[in-house]
């Protein structure tokens, strides 16, 4: 079985009932060990009193940091060892200018193995088959470099003499490949040189990825109920707590962070961001995916189609790359993670319609629009009707903003509660773009007669388009009257 997309989220063994190990990915050179007894390093006192005076703005943000209340400085984070492939001399030390997740697990190793193992750190391999077409050839390089890698991360370059190449830094893209061989960067989410809790469980913190065509996600949250909330009583949001469980430490609203990453009840919070969630909503056709979890830390999805794999089965997570089976997360215990958090603020019976309205759009999306255009698709592919080239034809645009764009808002403004997006900016967009231009250039690229043929072979079954065969004697939505009117005759 190959892949089917990389993997959010850390297991909890509460949830699964079965104790889960997550393990890092292979890294160059082993971090030195940080803990209380080692902080204060004495030269970076030093540091900070220099760049008081070069860079000021860098320097009062720590001195409002966590960080420096704690006595945490500049060197034991930026200390580097010789043979570090990104090590540089500075001011006559070592010290390595990417802060990588791996340095900060230093300190935070909980929170290192659970970021290592999410969708976060797989954001660079989630895109890794599509630059070619999107990246490449419909853009380029350099916007691939200032668009596409700094949302899901680049693969960091070092040059000859140590400094970091400039087609792949700046950068702090969540998925970002760093020269130790860690994923990721913590400061996507907590900006440096502050690391701010409270910054990071903001909305607004997820704004910079979760934002556009595809994931309007802030827009669809503050258009939502739990929005509203939000924006009425932030200050009542205690977003510095220590903890921050919902309904112990905050009940005016719930946040991204709250939803995805944050504890309630018995649920603990995690940097395993994806964990909870049950669809894949990105994707041609929306399926319920498991959770695979490796004896190494690795994870894949399955769709739920397939029969989970047991408990010390060895499987193929691709390309002939065996592990042995740890966990398995099915639809069913992610969905009951998420709903925790609900169940906060809202009695069960609530949750449960919720969740049902959720997952009944999501499968309309799939039945009416996801899988008839894929099919249709593949039929003019196998005919030899579309070039095998991506986006080298007006259908291909059509078809990919179909699910990629319109059918994702749809499907996320449900799973968010946000009508606007899930009607409006969703589903109604996929349907007139579906009957008026999708399915004319279906006519256009096979012909008339082939087109219909191929049309009505996918849709003539579909409960959702029985309407076109079937039009109501009256319609005044249009704006117009309706023909018997014209005419004179009474309407029926």
């Amino acid at each position: 079985m190959s892949r089917s997309q990389p993997l959010a989220g850390s297991v909890r063994a509460w949830m699964l009932a079965l104790p889960l190990v997550v393990a890092i990915g292979p890294v160059d050179a082993a971090k030195v060990t940080l803990d209380r007894s080692h902080w204060g390093h004495e030269v970076g006192k030093d540091c900070v009193s220099c760049h008081q005076k070069s860079s000021a703005g860098l320097a009062k943000q720590w001195e409002d940091s966590a960080h420096a209340k704690a006595g945490v400085n500049c060197m034991d984070c930026h200390k580097a060892d010789p043979v570090d492939a990104d090590a540089i001399t500075h001011e006559g030390h070592v010290i390595a200018t990417i802060v990588s997740p791996k340095d900060c697990g230093r300190c935070h190793p909980t929170e290192l193995d659970e970021q290592q193992g999410s969708v976060h750190a797989e954001a660079v391999s989630l895109i890794a088959a599509k630059i070619p077409a999107l990246g490449h050839n419909v853009g380029g390089p350099a916007m691939e470099a200032a668009g596409c890698a700094q949302c899901h991360g680049s693969v960091v370059k070092v040059r000859g003499d140590g400094t970091l190449d400039p087609a792949t830094w700046p950068n702090s893209g969540i998925g970002r490949i760093n020269p130790d061989g860690s994923k990721g960067s913590c400061s996507s989410c907590h900006g440096r040189h502050r690391f701010s809790k409270a910054q990071a469980r903001e909305p607004t913190a997820c704004v910079r990825c979760h934002f556009g065509p595809d994931s309007p996600d802030k827009e669809i949250y503050e258009a939502s109920k739990h929005g509203m909330l939000y924006a009425a009583q932030r200050d009542e949001m205690n977003l510095g707590a220590e903890t921050w469980v919902a309904g112990k430490d905050y009940t005016a609203a719930p946040t991204c962070v709250s939803c995805h990453m944050g504890a309630a009840g018995k649920l603990p919070a995690t940097h395993d961001v994806g964990m909870r969630n049950m669809w894949s909503l990105n994707t041609p056709v929306s399926q319920r995916q498991h959770l695979v979890v490796f004896e190494d830390g690795d994870k894949i999805e399955l769709p739920e189609s397939v029969e989970p794999p047991k408990r010390g089965t060895e499987l193929d997570r691709g390309g002939g790359n065996l592990g042995k089976v740890k966990a398995v997360a099915t639809p069913q215990r992610r969905r009951e993670a998420m709903s925790t958090v609900c169940l906060e603020c809202h009695a069960k019976p609530f949750v449960t319609s919720f969740m049902r309205q959720f997952d009944d759009v999501v499968e309309l999306f799939n039945d009416k629009f996801g899988k008839p255009a894929t099919a249709i698709m593949n039929d003019l592919y196998a005919a030899s009707l579309l070039t095998p080239v991506p986006f080298d034809e007006p259908i291909e645009f059509t078809y990919w903003e179909l699910w990629h764009d319109e059918g994702a808002r749809a499907r996320h403004g449900a799973s968010m509660g946000s009508p606007n997006h899930a009607w409006w900016e969703g589903m109604y967009l996929v349907g007139r773009n579906f009957y008026s231009r999708f399915l004319p250039a279906v006519r256009a690229v096979a012909g008339q007669a082939k087109g219909d043929e191929i049309i009505a072979r996918h849709l003539a079954d579909v409960a959702g388009h029985a309407w076109l065969k079937e039009p109501q004697r009256t319609s005044p939505i249009l704006g117009y009257p309706a023909p018997a009117a014209q005419a004179g005759g009474a309407a029926p």
